[in-house]
């Protein structure tokens, strides 16, 4: 897909959050190549009167100013509302330059999906406090081409959470978006609790992802779609789960479930 590129100045860089876990964000891009169909940032679109999600990306060209020995007390939260290691950061290295120039006291959390964040270990090491976290869902073949066409495989994602606890730096698996009969929780709990320190679980957010993911959710997989919105369903698929975390020792921090 062509990709449009826009340069902009922000005028802060560290934004408040109301997000579980944080204080505070920071996007030093804002729209994501990964283009994933049902990501919950597409509302950005209508709001900045942009075309369609996956086809454009806002670059804060002086996010390294803004960040430079700056400190903000809290946990910061890397990235909400695209993906730091998204392809164009492997030629801007802007997410590299702000980790170099960011006060190393300052807490962070990193979540990509993108294995070209292990280019980075070096820098994360430098922090007093950082963990770094993959986001995975064993996305696959055509349903990956469906709803996922171009994040890096599940593999990839795996791999680099495994030389992240190599190289002793804390790490967690994001599990998202949960989808009852396509994303096996349990499963992909069992092929990481060796090297994952902790987990994060999300249940699909129905309403963020929007009604054209909706309608294609329940053409294709319509029970899949029929769990998420009945309540007694859901709350037997999320007991199973957290039964499974119990019985296995596995540490969740969170297990976000969304409103309808």
């Amino acid at each position: 897909m062509p990709i449009r590129f826009i340069k902009v100045k922000a005028k802060n860089i560290f934004t408040k959050t109301k997000l579980p876990g944080c204080k505070w964000v920071i996007n030093q891009y804002v729209g994501c190549q990964f283009s994933c169909r049902y990501c919950y940032a597409k509302f950005l679109c209508k709001w900045k009167n942009y075309d369609k999600w996956g086809s454009w990306v806002e670059i804060k060209i002086n996010a390294v100013e803004k960040v430079k020995d700056k400190y903000v007390d809290g946990f910061v939260f890397m990235s909400s509302v695209s993906d730091p290691y998204q392809p164009i950061e492997k030629k801007l290295c802007l997410t590299r330059k702000i980790l170099e120039n960011m006060n190393k006291k300052v807490k962070i959390g990193i979540q990509s999906k993108s294995s070209l964040l292990l280019r980075d270990v070096d820098v994360f090491k430098k922090f007093k406090t950082i963990e770094v976290g993959l986001t995975i869902n064993g996305f696959d073949g055509k349903l990956k081409h469906e709803i996922e066409p171009y994040s890096p495989p599940h593999k990839k994602r795996l791999n680099a959470l495994k030389v992240l606890k190599e190289e002793k730096i804390k790490n967690y698996a994001f599990i998202s978006p949960v989808i009852p009969g396509l994303v096996d929780v349990e499963k992909i709990i069992m092929e990481t609790k060796g090297f994952v320190d902790k987990y994060w679980i999300e249940i699909l957010n129905l309403k963020a992802s929007g009604y054209e993911f909706v309608e294609w959710l329940k053409s294709n997989f319509p029970e899949s779609y029929n769990i998420l919105v009945n309540k007694e369903k859901m709350n037997k698929f999320i007991k199973n789960i957290l039964k499974f975390s119990n019985k296995n020792k596995i540490v969740i921090e969170d297990l976000i479930l969304h409103k309808l």
